[in-house]
């Protein structure tokens, strides 16, 4: 199974797969935004990798070959902010087969603030001045949460612990799981 936790900047994903790979320490953890980083040392930096054709079918692909060839499980904390790319990316992996669990970390815009302003700086993208602070404040989409498609488990990361949260992601995947088998 690949497990995707998607949500805003600051809404605890990273968190919560160290959470879930503690619990299931044979999984393995995937973030999708080393391959953008892997794509802009051979091109021009642009302001988000993510526009990139060619990171989303990186995407697929490599999820797809770690999950065949080295892991039964797969986490992957990756945002994906806009819906076509989400769908794209996550009807990829599908198309292939693999059984995926779109969970949705949701958390008030006020949290997401201030989590994203507690974080240590990061230097922004030399291209457009723009620092990483304000690049993840501009993405906060209040209305992300409504979007989601249909199976997709929306968990509010403000209002319960990493270890809740990986409860209820656990049950989710149980459930999913007893549902096809």
């Amino acid at each position: 199974m690949i497990i995707w936790l998607n949500g805003g900047f600051g809404a605890g994903k990273t968190t919560l797969a160290q959470e879930l790979h503690r619990r299931l320490p044979d999984a393995l953890v995937y973030d999708p935004e080393d391959v953008g980083l892997m794509l802009w040392k051979w091109m021009r930096p642009n302001a988000d990798f993510q526009d990139l054709p060619s990171w989303r079918e990186l995407v697929v692909a490599t999820a797809l070959s770690l999950r065949r060839h080295h892991a039964h499980t797969l986490i992957v904390p990756m945002s994906l902010v806009r819906d076509a790319y989400r769908a794209e990316i996550l009807g990829g992996l599908a198309d292939a087969g693999e059984e995926v669990l779109h969970v949705f970390l949701e958390a008030d815009a006020d949290v997401l603030r201030e989590r994203l302003s507690a974080r240590a700086p990061v230097p922004g993208n030399p291209e457009t001045g723009q620092s990483a602070l304000e690049w993840a404040l501009s993405r906060i989409d209040p209305a992300a949460a409504a979007r989601q498609p249909d199976g997709t488990v929306v968990l509010r990361s403000d209002r319960l612990t990493p270890a809740r949260l990986a409860d209820e992601v656990l049950a989710a995947g149980h459930r999913r799981i007893d549902s096809a088998g």
